[in-house]
């Protein structure tokens, strides 16, 4: 059974990848949030997501570690799956 948090402030965003305002974009886009999305997400938590950080840095660093050890609990392989969301949302870190 997987973990759920009840009071997730995502669960409080609309999940949607299409459309006006979409708050996610696809996995073929580089995954993430999108800027409404993180300004919906902001407001909602006042909280303070910043975008993608590829051109280097500890926010970058601290992310592709991390996104890492995901890949490695759920054995995603990005040369046989690049697809997956975590794959391109590492493509667009540049990890």
């Amino acid at each position: 059974m997987a973990y759920t948090q009840d009071n997730s402030p995502f669960k409080k965003l609309k999940h949607t990848t299409t459309g006006k305002g979409r708050h996610f974009l696809k996995a073929k886009e580089g995954a993430g949030m999108t800027q409404a999305g993180r300004d919906a997400y902001n407001k909602e938590t006042g909280g303070d997501l910043k975008a993608p950080q590829p051109g280097g840095g500890a926010r970058r660093d601290s992310y592709c570690a991390r996104s890492k050890g995901q890949m490695n609990m759920h054995n995603i392989d990005c040369s046989k799956t690049p697809d997956k969301r975590i794959c391109a949302a590492r493509r667009r870190w540049k990890c």
